[in-house]
């Protein structure tokens, strides 16, 4: 399995910028909710503490040696401890992460705020799309924003999934927001677009999920990692 590619960065920033501000106008991220950021060959990218993804400005973003230590930018969010570990978890997996996107999408919060707390994913698989663009979903037990412990909680997902052989694109922090992660922020923001989606159609008309002979057959048709 080859490794994902890293991203330019001067392209990498303007499409951190594009994408907060496609999220933000969306209403996929609401006030200074939500961060963006990018793995490089020598370290990462993420938009600043308390920015408004809408309105992102590429020469502000921070930018991080690969430690983690800020070299310039702005003062980037505290959660880049998460997606690092993100970023790391993911890099032996078949999804391995080079965009990380993390929102408090409305409809994701509300299944989040009325889930199970004995079920382990958020979301059953209602649509072959979901099946197939965004898979299971691990909802991670109630941290305080930026809690070492929801990012070894996360970490720990990444890798029993991988084992099984589902590896993962998205994790929801209860009562906080999704993480999802892929190749570029183009296809991370894709991601999470179905999965909301999803979210949203959980919310407005709950039915009995596909079953076992119709997941099988996306597996075998179109390689679903379920």
């Amino acid at each position: 399995m080859s490794a994902a590619p890293y991203l330019d960065e001067a392209q990498a920033r303007a499409e951190i910028c594009r994408v907060g501000r496609s999220l933000f106008e969306r209403g996929y991220v609401h006030a200074t909710a939500g961060n963006i950021s990018v793995r490089l060959a020598d370290g990462f990218l993420i938009t600043p503490t308390d920015a408004c993804l809408g309105t992102l400005q590429p020469e502000r973003l921070a930018r991080l040696d690969a430690d983690g230590q800020q070299l310039d930018g702005d003062r980037g969010s505290k959660t880049i401890a998460l997606h690092r570990r993100i970023y790391a978890a993911s890099e032996a997996t078949a999804t391995p992460a080079r965009c990380v996107i993390h929102t408090h999408s409305t409809h994701l919060v509300a299944c989040s705020l009325k889930a199970d707390p004995a079920e382990p994913e958020l979301l059953p698989p209602l649509t072959p799309y979901f099946v197939m663009k965004v898979g299971h979903v691990p909802h991670i037990p109630y941290h305080r924003p930026g809690a070492p412990e929801a990012a070894e909680a996360v970490a720990q997902a990444i890798a029993r999934y991988a084992q099984a052989g589902r590896p993962l694109r998205a994790v929801m922090l209860a009562r906080l927001g999704p993480n999802v992660w892929h190749d570029s922020p183009a296809h991370a923001m894709a991601v999470l677009e179905e999965l909301e989606e999803t979210a949203r159609l959980q919310t407005l008309a709950p039915v009995a999920p596909l079953n076992e002979e119709q997941i099988e057959e996306l597996r075998r048709v179109f390689g679903a990692h379920w």
